[in-house]
């Protein structure tokens, strides 16, 4: 039961400062999206160190999964979604969390927690970048990427890898570099916002391929 109230603490607070930001003047609405997207990010780790179950993590992961899709009718919490572009982005990564914890919550833990937050910070810090800043951009399948953002995918996805397979096996190798690459090049296929369900998985199928067998 203390697990449980941990979880909904952390992210009511989440949503809580995402709330405050909403009331607030700044009009940067990318940021007010992304502080969800990034800060959902540690719930995995921490709910492994709760030692929740799978079942557990499934049941939650399904009612959030469920109020985001209410959400894209009657729009309950507006600043979820509110891009420049017609995205089911929030559904795809809560979906995709789904998997992950279904595939590898006992299995692979490590690919998992790297799955999602390659999705979170990765994803995540290069929307703030790409928007940001000016840099070199282009279209993909009529969705526009920057070369900041595109290189703040990949060394925020490295970062990751690194530090997550450090932790596993106490060394490095090259295999890193590939898991970060595939990230960054798939995070180019955002259309909808698929990239939010095809980056995750890929990364941590990956990351249980080359790195944990």
């Amino acid at each position: 039961m203390f697990e449980v109230i941990v979880i909904c603490i952390y992210i009511f607070s989440i949503f809580f400062i995402s709330s405050i930001i909403e009331k607030s003047k700044t009009n940067n609405n990318e940021l007010k999206r992304k502080i969800i997207h990034i800060g959902i990010g540690p719930l995995i780790p921490i709910a492994h160190f709760l030692n929740i179950d799978q079942n557990t993590a499934l049941f939650f992961t399904g009612i959030i999964t469920l109020l985001v899709f209410i959400n894209y009718k009657y729009k309950l919490f507006p600043t979820i979604e509110d891009v420049e572009r017609k995205s089911y982005g929030t559904l795809f990564y809560c979906l995709s969390l789904f998997v992950l914890i279904f595939l590898f919550w006992d299995k692979d833990p490590y690919a998992l927690i790297n799955g999602f937050l390659v999705m979170t910070f990765g994803d995540g810090l290069a929307g703030l970048i790409g928007k940001s800043f000016n840099s070199k951009s282009w279209i993909f399948f009529k969705q526009k990427k920057s070369l900041f953002g595109t290189i703040t995918m990949f060394l925020s996805s490295l970062i990751v890898v690194c530090s997550i397979g450090y932790s596993q096996q106490n060394s490095f190798n090259l295999n890193y570099f590939t898991i970060a690459f595939i990230a960054t090049f798939l995070e180019q296929f955002s259309v909808i916002g698929i990239d939010n369900f095809i980056v995750p998985i890929s990364s941590a199928l990956c990351f249980n391929f080359f790195v944990t067998n």
